[in-house]
């Protein structure tokens, strides 16, 4: 495809928190809850930070191996995935829940950006190798996000009453039929018969969510070879139990937490605080979280019940039960990869930054933390639009109602600010209040408060003039909303909102290869894709 992409930096988006921008701007005071700056330099601290942690290699390749048993790998991934054996071979990981169709836009940006900065590293240090990493976080039990997609503005949900886990729930009849009712959107695109073809072929009736999520992704990024680790697995557990075991008999992590909760600067909202115990009892269609009361540990919405031993013995038998929360899960990832990298979204970095102490405390490796990709795709039919309109790219990121003021301001032929006129209502006043002044000095303070009320009727004036004249220029703000609600839905980005099948059903395998294409490694910038 022939596009051109525009960067600008986060925060002129207007939709990344502070804490976001903070952190990419390196801001002092969010340096002490993170390891390593997002640089060549950071990366080679983390490699040497990495280093002294004894990742068990063999054990990751069996895991791997045993995942891949019945796919066919490509040249790239058979490559990568025999490098891990050795240790100078470093990860970088993203990490998502298993939505349903990919979910949003956003999940294909940072997969993409994980391949491109293993790349971009293995250039820049070819002594080491680097191994992008899915890491599906399929224990999510949150059908309510997971479970629906969004295409062309309208919402598809999958109705199903499995509970538990998403990554073990079986795909149905309803959702093929959710395929099949999609379809109709997307068919009468030129690459519309691929992008239901490759649904169809993955979501195959009576297999698990897990599953077809795992064969969705490696067809779309095998070829880049992307490695994905399913870590709802005795294998992973087990490895992981010395970590779970410690936050059973000691809490650790809620503690870790709640210290840095308590240094936090004031200025950024607490993402994630955690519970008592950090960890969730997972089987089958259940996944509810552990509580100890009094010297028992209960199952919640069971009737479930251990003692300390009982839970201790159950863990060295079935690790696999236990799966860990928002607090654990990046721990669990970072104990089973050699990451030295871990790229997400505003909202998981925010939660990472909570998370250094809880790191330490399971003498767990921090590795650098990396905002994702973003992009904001432009179609040829919607830069027609804003040209038509006189507005630039970077533009329709104010408002909608900050857009249709500058569009009257700009093409009206009437005065419309009154700046001019509130200067010379204030230059009177100040005469007034100095003639006042020298009859009675405390007339000055009443001067003061009729100058503020008439220059506040005066704004008031131009505001009213302002709504008048809009009338003008209906035809324009009609416009303006369509191109508005287009690029950014219900006021979202769009990469938040839309799905991949549309891009897809038009643009083909092309889609994946432009996002590939125009994103970066380490250079965090937000992206505009110009078709």
């Amino acid at each position: 495809m022939d596009t051109t992409a525009q960067f600008i930096p986060y925060g002129h988006t207007g939709y990344f928190s502070k804490m976001v921008t903070d952190y990419i701007a390196a801001e002092k005071t969010l340096q002490p809850f993170y390891s390593h700056p997002v640089s060549i330099d950071g990366i080679k601290a983390a490699i040497e930070h990495r280093k002294l942690f004894a990742t068990d290699r063999p054990l990751l390749v069996e895991i791997l191996n045993n995942q891949y048993k019945y796919t066919a790998l490509t040249e790239k991934q058979s490559n990568y995935l025999q490098l891990l054996s050795n240790n100078n071979t470093f990860t970088i990981c993203t990490a998502h829940q298993p939505n349903i169709f990919t979910g949003h836009l956003y999940f294909i940006y940072k997969i993409l950006h994980a391949v491109k900065l293993a790349e971009e590293l293995q250039t820049a240090l070819p002594e080491n190798n680097f191994v992008p990493v899915y890491y599906m976080g399929s224990e999510d039990a949150d059908l309510d996000e997971l479970g629906h997609v969004f295409i062309n503005d309208e919402k598809f949900e999958w109705a199903t009453k499995q509970t538990g886990a998403v990554g073990r729930m079986i795909v149905d009849k309803a959702l093929i039929q959710l395929i099949d009712t999609i379809s109709g959107q997307l068919l009468v695109h030129p690459f519309g018969a691929d992008i239901i073809g490759l649904m169809k072929d993955c979501y195959q009736l009576d297999i698990t969510i897990e599953q077809a999520t795992f064969k969705l992704v490696n067809a779309l990024f095998a070829q880049h070879g992307l490695l994905i680790l399913l870590p709802d697995n005795a294998m992973v557990k087990k490895a992981f139990a010395p970590v779970i075991k410690k936050e059973l008999i000691e809490g650790f992590s809620h503690m870790a937490v709640q210290q840095t909760v308590e240094q936090f600067p004031a200025e950024y909202k607490v993402q994630a605080s955690g519970r008592a115990i950090n960890l969730f009892y997972l089987l089958d269609d259940k996944r509810e979280r552990i509580e100890q009361v009094g010297t028992d540990f209960l199952i919640v919405n069971t009737d479930l019940k251990f003692t300390k031993l009982q839970l201790l013995q159950e863990l060295n038998d079935y690790p696999e039960r236990f799966s860990p929360n928002v607090i654990l899960r990046p721990v669990l990832q970072e104990t089973i990869l050699p990451d030295i990298a871990f790229i997400g979204g505003g909202g998981e970095i925010a939660y990472w930054l909570e998370l250094k102490k809880v790191f330490e405390a399971a003498q767990v490796p921090y590795p650098m933390l990396i905002v994702r990709n973003s992009f904001l795709i432009i179609t040829k039919q919607l830069q027609a639009s804003a040209e038509k309109l006189h507005f630039k790219n970077v533009d329709l990121f104010a408002s909608q109602l900050d857009l249709i003021n500058r569009l009257v301001k700009r093409d009206s032929t009437e005065q419309l600010n009154l700046e001019k006129e509130k200067k010379q209502i204030a230059a009177l006043y100040d005469h007034i209040k100095t003639v006042a002044a020298n009859i009675d000095a405390t007339l000055q303070k009443h001067t003061s408060a009729l100058q503020t009320r008439a220059i506040d009727k005066i704004t008031g004036l131009e505001k009213k003039m302002l709504r008048a004249e809009k009338k003008k220029f209906e035809a324009q703000q009609r416009q303006l909303v369509k191109l508005k609600m287009q690029l950014f839905p219900n006021n979202n980005l769009q990469e938040r909102a839309d799905n991949l099948m549309p891009y897809y059903a038009s643009w083909g395998n092309g889609f994946i290869e432009m996002i590939y294409n125009h994103s970066k490694g380490l250079e965090q910038e937000f992206g505009m894709i110009l078709e």
